[in-house]
């Protein structure tokens, strides 16, 4: 009979903290991975906005082999009213397209930049554009216009912008 009490005590105090230090050393490992995913599907979901700009400087760049100047000349509404639920402005500046994050982006994006560089075959507009995200490298035979002033954090740029 002593022995089947002594097998319903349970933990002891010190069992039960290590189990609580282990857990939280766990949960501490895993939250800022599941964090930069979030973060990260946010910049994906801002595509389809991104794209419509890609497209009509791609269209500009087609018809007259120079980059517009702006989001007028690429025949798009000015930068405050090119938004999205996570992009606070698109602006064309010489045909590189920056985004800046907003609205209701997590905070480790809001304010923070995307630069979208066109890289081109120079004097032949029939090649499209081929578009460097962030930091990603420049296409062979291919020349970048503008310069790279992403800050978005690294762990939430998507594979293709690092």
């Amino acid at each position: 009979m002593e022995q089947a009490v002594g097998a319903l005590r349970g933990f002891s105090l010190i069992e039960a903290m290590i189990a609580v230090v282990i857990v939280g050393v766990l949960a501490t490992l895993a939250v800022p991975g599941l964090l930069s995913s979030r973060v990260r599907d946010q910049v994906v979901e801002s595509a389809p906005l991104i794209d419509v700009a890609k497209k009509q400087v791609n269209a500009f760049w087609t018809a007259s082999g120079a980059m517009p100047r702006s989001n007028v000349e690429a025949g798009l509404p000015i930068p405050g009213k090119m938004v999205a639920n996570y992009v606070r402005s698109v602006t064309v500046n010489d045909g590189v397209i920056e985004v800046v994050f907003g609205n209701n982006a997590s905070g480790a994006i809001a304010d923070k930049l995307l630069v979208f560089r066109p890289a081109v075959v120079d004097d032949t507009p029939a090649v499209p554009i081929a578009w460097v995200c962030g930091h990603a490298p420049v296409p062979a035979n291919m020349t970048v216009r503008g310069e790279d002033r992403t800050d978005l954090p690294s762990a939430t740029l998507p594979v293709n912008c690092r």
